[in-house]
C-alpha cells in the first residue's frame, strides 16, 4: 500500500544524495527514484547530487531547502558522502539513511543489494533512529577566530609533511592537561572513535557514550596514552612549536596555522540521527566491517 502522509503537515519529501563518480550507479538510482515514487513520495536530488546525476522530472534542492521540507535524506555512497551531508543537515535535525557504496560502511550501513525491501521497512516506521554528537571547533589567532568547522568524526591537529614534531598545550575546561610533543593530536567523537583515532590506537567509544577520545599521533613520550573525558568538555589546543602545522574537521583542512593560535573544540549543540532496521546492532556492525567473526579453525583456515 502507498505511504502516504499522515496529514497535510507531514512531510512527504525524500532527498537522494549520491556520491559522484561511482561506476554503475545511476541504474540503482532510477531504480530507487522509481521505487519511491511508486510509494507516493516526491523525491528531490541534494544540488551537488544533481550535477552528475539527471532524471527529469527530479527537483534539485540546496541543503537548506531539503533541511526544511524532507521528512528523511537518503545518501548512497560510501562514509566520507555521508559525513559531508551530515554536517550540512545537522543543524535541521533530518535524519539519514546510508546506502553503501564505499568500501568500510560505518554509516551507510545498508548494502545496495538490499536496499529497496529495508527502505519499505524504514519508511513504514519500522526503524530505530541513533543519535550521534557531532564536535564544533574554532580556530583562534590573538583572541579573534580566523576558521572553524564541524565534524562528525574527529578534529585533527598534525605537523606538516617533511616537517619536524608539532609541539601542543591542551587544556581541557581551563585546567592545563600537559605539552605534548607528537606528530600531531586526534579529538575524536565516538562516531569517529572507529576512523583515524582507531588507527592510531585509539580505544572504541559506543555512540551513546558522552565521550570525547583525545588519542595522540606517534607521541614522543610512550606515555603519552589515549583519554576519554566527557564531551561536555572545552578542549583547548594550542600551538607551541613546529613546522607547517594545519587541523582539519573530517578531512576538510586549514593549513595556515601560527605559533600561539588556539584551537577550540566543544561538542556541538546539534547532532544527527541515523535510522537503522528494526534489531540493528551496533556490535553487529563491529564485527562485520572489523571482521571479529574471522577466527582459525582446525584447518588453519579463516571463516
Amino acid at each position: 500500500m502507498p505511504a502516504t502522509p499522515a496529514s497535510p503537515s507531514s512531510k512527504h519529501t525524500i532527498a537522494l544524495v549520491v556520491r559522484r563518480n561511482t561506476v554503475g550507479i545511476e541504474a540503482p538510482v532510477r531504480g530507487l527514484v522509481s521505487h519511491l515514487q511508486e510509494l507516493g513520495y516526491q523525491v528531490v536530488f541534494e544540488a551537488e547530487t544533481a550535477t552528475h546525476i539527471s532524471i527529469d522530472g527530479i527537483e534539485s534542492m540546496s541543503v537548506a531547502r531539503i533541511g526544511e521540507v524532507a521528512r528523511v535524506a537518503i545518501v548512497m555512497g560510501g562514509d566520507g558522502t555521508m559525513l559531508g551531508i551530515a554536517r550540512q543537515l545537522a543543524p535541521y535535525d533530518v535524519p539519514l539513511i546510508g546506502i553503501n557504496q564505499g568500501r568500510l560502511g560505518f554509516m551507510t550501513d545498508i548494502p545496495i543489494e538490499r536496499m529497496l525491501p529495508v527502505l519499505d521497512e524504514l519508511l513504514s516506521g519500522k526503524s530505530q533512529g541513533e543519535k550521534r554528537t557531532l564536535l564544533q571547533a574554532s580556530v583562534t589567532r590573538g583572541g579573534a577566530p580566523i576558521a572553524g568547522g564541524l565534524a562528525v568524526n574527529d578534529v585533527v591537529v598534525s605537523r606538516g609533511a617533511g616537517a619536524g614534531m608539532v609541539e601542543l598545550k591542551v587544556t581541557v575546561d581551563d585546567r592545563f592537561m600537559y605539552n605534548q610533543r607528537s606528530d600531531g593530536l586526534i579529538i575524536a567523537t565516538p562516531t569517529g572513535s572507529t576512523a583515524y583515532a582507531l588507527s592510531a590506537g585509539g580505544p572504541l567509544l559506543h555512540p551513546a557514550l558522552g565521550g570525547i577520545v583525545l588519542v595522540p599521533i606517534a607521541p614522543h613520550a610512550l606515555s603519552n596514552r589515549p583519554i576519554v573525558i566527557p564531551d561536555s568538555s572545552r578542549i583547548v589546543v594550542e600551538i607551541v612549536s613546529g613546522r607547517d602545522v594545519s587541523v582539519n574537521f573530517d578531512m576538510q583542512t586549514f593549513a595556515s596555522l601560527s605559533h600561539g593560535d588556539r584551537i577550540v573544540i566543544e561538542r556541538s549543540p546539534n547532532s544527527i540521527t541515523f535510522l537503522h532496521p528494526q534489531g540493528w546492532s551496533y556490535y553487529d556492525t563491529l564485527r562485520e566491517k572489523l571482521h571479529w567473526n574471522e577466527y582459525p579453525c582446525g584447518d588453519g583456515k579463516l571463516t
